[in-house]
């Protein structure tokens, strides 16, 4: 792999593949559609056994020495805040003569400022006539409270008013004695003095008077102020429905639900790294995607098979027939998360090729046992890999196994030597369909492409979907070509495209150089560079492992 190459498969490929992750994040529908349920039925479940306490509520309309329009409402702010103090709680608590503790009680209603000067104080009780108690003992204690501090403060302004005025008063008496004292006199000194003493007396004078007044004020506003502050709106019961309050909370739940779903799924999903796209699995496994088909219903594959014949399932066991026909080696199908589909379109290869003679499967499928199925007559045989050997007969073989995690790698050459990967689209991840593609290559197995199952509907990457294998295949096999295992020469003659293994993925690319045949026969001069290529590896039997290898 070339610097270049690097940098540039660096730099195509991104961090996040938004479009993966939101088809990866549809294909767990089940997780985050069962957390919306979830959450849905705990919500509507917390309502019907968790109901909310009965509550009452009441408004305060509430005067402030210092209003003004343009207030922003610290004001009421600070009501709210004084309403939550003990002071106001235990006031409460008196005039209810309950032994409750204020600090336990302030738990137990709260305040809200709706406007600058009106305020909603919210009550839970143990019942609605406890409720509406408590409510009105709170809003009567709170009213006295702020009635008290206005007067204190109002009776604070006036005593300091007048304390100025007394001290004003004492100057005055001052300035009234300096001018008794004095005698009438020529003297222009003396004349002067006195002016400046009867000035300073009519300055006392005036400012004693507005010391009154002032105080006055504050007297006479008090009142104002204390009719201004009242109950509204009488403490009453807060209705409660069941019905609403299971919808709210239900559907509080569902979003909550949904949300966390989503977000687990999307985390595992990055978490996961499985491809689903046809793009990720066809540059994964280094081969074409040729069909797809949809995943086999659980209950019964052969249920499923006396139905319809979809057309996709039509055209693939067509050009799988033509392949096994054409093909010089033994094919195979080999499933990865879908050993149930693959048995289906084994039986239906065998079907299609049962018109030209007898038929054998060599079954190495974990877990299915096709092997012990019971042969129709005129059906084809199947048998394990232990049997292969032992039955005769047969114009056309082929296997079906498995390459899932697990695999006995040194048995998939008894199955076949071109293969079909039959592989289930986000079962498995990155890592292990690059382990595939690189222990196919080391046994030189060809893959000639891969069906891709249970695929996600509105997947429009490429993949690619050929008909035909003679345009799907990444190269050209020229291996010898060989009689089949029932004696008939292949149908066509020369070369028989299969796969030619590339890269395992972007970070596997290799630069491979071809190495000197083993047997000393140099290739055809007029080749192509590929088929020479092909031919050398072959006659080494295996493909090379690394890049230092390759080089």
């Amino acid at each position: 792999m070339t610097p270049g190459k690097t940098s540039e498969s660096s730099a195509a490929a991104p961090l996040l593949d938004l479009q993966a992750l939101v088809v990866s994040v549809r294909r767990r529908r089940r997780l985050w559609a069962s957390m919306a349920l979830l959450g849905l039925l705990v919500g509507a479940a917390i309502a019907v056994l968790l109901p909310p306490p009965p509550s009452a509520v009441a408004k305060v309309l509430v005067a402030h020495q210092a209003d003004q329009p343009n207030d922003p409402g610290t004001l009421i702010r600070t009501d709210v805040a004084l309403l939550g103090t003990t002071r106001i709680a235990d006031k409460a608590l008196q005039a209810l003569k309950s032994p409750e503790k204020p600090e336990d009680f302030i738990r137990d209603y709260r305040g809200t400022g709706l406007t600058n000067n009106l305020l909603q104080i919210d009550v839970t009780g143990a019942s609605d006539a406890d409720a509406v108690a408590r409510a009105k003992a709170l809003a009567d204690a709170f009213v006295a409270d702020h009635v008290s501090r206005m007067q204190e403060a109002a009776a604070a302004e006036a005593k300091a008013l007048l304390d100025q005025r007394d001290r004003i008063q004492g100057d005055l008496a001052q300035v009234n004695k300096a001018i008794g004292d004095r005698s009438p006199g020529n003297d222009p000194k003396a004349s002067a003095s006195i002016e400046s003493l009867f000035a300073r007396r009519a300055e006392l004078t005036s400012r004693i008077t507005d010391f009154d007044q002032r105080a006055a004020d504050a007297r006479t506003g008090t009142p104002r102020l204390i009719a201004g502050t009242q109950i509204v709106d009488g403490p009453r019961t807060v209705p409660h429905s069941l019905p609403k309050a299971a919808g709210t909370d239900a559907a509080i739940g569902l979003v909550l639900g949904l949300v966390l779903g989503l977000a687990v799924a999307a985390v595992a999903t990055v978490v996961a790294d499985r491809p689903v796209l046809r793009r990720e699995i066809a540059a994964n496994l280094g081969a074409s995607v040729i069909a797809e088909l949809r995943r086999t219903p659980r209950p019964s594959a052969t249920l499923w098979r006396r139905g319809r014949t979809p057309a996709p399932r039509e055209r693939l066991t067509a050009t799988l027939a033509r392949t096994v026909r054409d093909s010089a080696e033994r094919v195979s199908l080999l499933e990865l998360g879908c050993a149930r589909s693959a048995s289906v379109i084994a039986l239906d290869l065998a079907e299609a090729l049962a018109s030209d003679g007898p038929v054998v499967i060599i079954d190495g499928l974990p877990g299915l046992p096709l092997a012990h199925r019971r042969q129709k007559p005129g059906g084809p045989a199947v048998v394990n890999g232990g049997r292969a050997a032992a039955v005769s007969g047969g114009k056309y073989r082929f296997g079906v196994g498995s390459v899932a995690p697990g695999t006995a790698w040194t048995d998939l050459p008894y199955l076949g030597t071109r293969t079909v990967l039959v592989v289930r689209a986000g079962h498995a991840g990155a890592a292990w369909l690059h382990t595939v593609a690189r222990q196919l290559a080391d046994l030189g197995i060809a893959v000639t492409g891969v069906v891709l199952i249970d695929p996600d509907p509105r997947d429009r990457t490429d993949g690619t979907l050929w008909d035909g294998l003679h345009t799907a295949l990444r190269g050209h096999d020229v291996r010898p070509a060989r009689q089949n295992a029932g004696g008939t020469p292949p149908a066509t003659a020369g070369g028989t495209p299969t796969h030619a293994v590339e890269a395992v993925g972007e970070d596997r690319r290799r630069t491979e150089r071809p190495p000197t045949p083993a047997s000393g026969a140099s290739p055809a001069l007029g080749a192509p560079p590929g088929r020479r290529l092909a031919e050398e590896l072959r006659a080494r039997g295996r493909v090379p492992d690394n890049d230092q290898e390759a080089r």
